[in-house]
Formats: structure tokens, sequence, C-alpha cells
């Protein structure tokens, strides 16, 4: 199984939390390969800490789907089924739509310019075809409004399900058009404008239309 050596290791954090956001991260961006068998002993040694934070994280990693454990036999990678973001943006569409609503009221000047700048850095990122780049632009545009709307249970599940969005991302089932740019951009007028109604469908179509687009490029 062959394990990167020169990650960068997070600082102030758990031996568990380390172990966790690096696997999820290699899971993730296809480092550890769909189905591929995940050794605790070698993956204690690539991160440089212990049996016992590594088996938390993967026992954590199986509850969000992205390994699965098989008791006296081997914790493999789950498989990607591209398809499932039928299943994962409808809900995670809702909850952008909720934070948007639920930011409103605590807007500030401050919050506005850091969102008119982000989606500034984002298309700036898909002119220049960085898809990669304008993914997590995109997702921070998304983070400020959630983290605004200060709901953590919203916080929460949002980070978990965005997870699942990276890998698909990853494995091009998520596709980046120009169209998220005037979207963030009305997104962002709609909420200065108290506009609730009006701000929730547009950042549901903002997401839903992913979905679209994929069975669009998959039809045949």
């Amino acid at each position: 199984m062959p394990i990167p050596t020169n990650h960068s290791k997070p600082i102030r954090q758990s031996a568990k939390e380390s172990a966790f956001n690096q696997l999820q991260e290699w899971i993730i961006d296809g480092t550890l390969h769909p189905g591929e068998k995940l050794n605790d002993n070698e993956l204690a040694q690539a991160l440089g800490v212990s049996r016992t934070p590594v088996r938390e994280s993967l026992q954590l990693l199986e509850v969000q789907g992205f390994a699965k454990m098989y008791p006296g036999k081997a914790t493999q990678v789950t498989e990607v089924r591209k398809k499932s973001i039928k299943d994962l943006l409808p809900p995670l569409a809702a909850l952008q739509a909720l934070s948007a609503e639920l930011a409103i009221p605590h807007l500030t000047d401050e919050i506005i310019a850091l969102l008119e700048d982000t989606n500034k850095r984002f298309a700036e990122a898909i002119h220049s075809r960085n898809y990669y780049f304008a993914l997590k632009l995109d997702e921070e545009f998304h983070q400020i409004i959630v983290d605004t709307a200060n709901n953590s249970y919203i916080h929460s599940i949002v980070a978990s399900l965005q997870a699942h969005v990276r890998r698909l991302f990853f494995h091009n089932s998520i596709i980046l058009t120009e169209k998220s740019i005037e979207e963030h951009i009305t997104i962002i007028k709609l909420m200065k404008e108290n506009d609730s109604t009006k701000v929730t469908a547009i950042m549901k179509n903002n997401w839903l239309r992913a979905i679209d687009e994929f069975s669009s490029l998959n039809s045949d």
C-alpha cells in the first residue's frame, strides 16, 4: 500500500484528529484508491502515531461512508458511486439554502466584502480552468454563509456532506461552470436585500444544477 511520507502534519490537533483529517484527505483525493485495503500498522507508521488513533479514525471514516471495516478480515476504502450525486446534493442544497436564510440577519459589511472577494477569486480560477482551486473557493464561499448562519447542527452536517462533494469532484462527478459565478453574485445581492424567499431558491438551484449537468454528460 503506497503511502505518502512528505505530507504536511497539522499542528495543535490530537493524534486522532490529525490521523482522521489526513486519512480522509487521502481517500478524497484518491491517494488511497477505492477498494484499497488499509493496514493500520502501515498507516500508523506513516502518520507518526500509534495504532489506536488510526483505528479510531477508521471507525469514524466508516460512519461517514469513506471506509468499510470487515471484522477479522480487512478494512477497505469504499468504492465511488458517481451517481450518488443524486442522493448527496438535494439534502446539501436544502441546508445551504437554509443557511443563506439564517445568515441574513447576521450580515455585516465585512462578511459581504468577504463573499464578493471570494467569488471574484472563484471567477478567476474558473476562467483560468484551475478547477481544483475553484472547488476550494466555491466551498469557501458557501462556508462563509454557513458560518454566518451560526447553527452548529447545520455546520456539522454540511461539513460531512461537503467531504463527499470533494471526493466526487476528484472522480469527475462534480462539474464547475461559469453559471455559478453569476449565481453567487445573485445570492449576495438577495441576501443584502433581505430577500430570504428568492435567495433560498437560487441557492438550491446553484447546488442542484450539478445533478442535471452530470446527467447530461452521462446520458449515453
